[in-house]
C-alpha cells in the first residue's frame, strides 16, 4: 500500500471525470460533498434486473458498476463554480486488467485469490490523496501482488501524464 498526493488537482479531475483515463476500474463507492452530501454505492442492484438478465454476463458482468457509466454522474455533481468540499471514491481494478497485470508478473498468487485491487482517491478541499490497496478472499504468504499493484498504480498515472509525490 502506498500513498500518493496528486500535485495538479485540476488536471487529475479533467482525466478522472472528464476522459477515459480511469475506465479501466469499476466503482465500489463514492462519497461528494458539495451542496449535498452524495452517496453512490457501486454494487450492482439484484432487484433491478430480471433473473435471467442478474445472471447473463454480457449485461452485467460485474458486481460493481463500470467506473465509466457512474464517470458522468460524478462530474454532474462536481462541476459547478463552487469547489467540492470533499470527496472520495474506491475504486476497483476490472477483473481483466487484474488477469493481465498477474500474467504479466512474477507471482504466486491467482486471479481466484484476489477479490480486488484498489484505488481510493480522497479529496479534503485542499488535498488530493490516492492509496492503492489489496484485498484477498484468502490468506497468502506471497504479498508480491501489492507491490506489484503499488508499481502499476504509478505507471498508470505517468501514461496519462499525472503528476504525483509519494507519501
Amino acid at each position: 500500500m502506498i500513498a500518493l498526493k496528486v500535485t495538479n488537482i485540476k488536471n487529475f479531475m479533467a482525466k478522472l471525470l472528464a476522459s477515459e483515463a480511469f475506465d479501466l476500474f469499476m466503482l465500489e463507492e463514492a462519497s461528494i460533498s458539495t451542496y449535498n452530501t452524495f452517496v453512490i454505492d457501486g454494487h450492482q442492484n439484484k432487484d433491478f434486473y430480471t433473473k435471467e438478465e442478474w445472471e447473463d454476463k454480457e449485461i452485467r458482468p460485474y458486481d460493481f458498476s463500470a467506473w465509466k457509466q457512474l464517470r458522468p454522474i460524478c462530474y454532474s455533481l462536481i462541476k459547478g463554480t463552487h469547489t467540492p468540499v470533499a470527496f472520495k471514491f474506491i475504486l476497483h481494478l476490472l477483473p481483466e486488467h487484474t488477469e493481465s497485470l498477474l500474467e504479466k508478473n512474477d507471482t504466486s498468487v491467482i486471479s481466484s485469490q484476489l477479490k480486488a485491487l484498489a484505488l481510493t482517491i480522497k479529496y479534503d478541499g485542499a488535498t488530493l490523496t490516492l492509496i492503492t490497496g489489496t484485498a484477498f478472499h484468502t490468506f497468502t504468504m506471497d504479498k508480491s501482488i501489492e507491490g506489484i499493484w503499488d508499481s502499476a498504480v504509478k505507471r498508470i498515472l505517468d501514461k496519462r501524464e499525472i503528476s504525483y509525490e509519494e507519501l
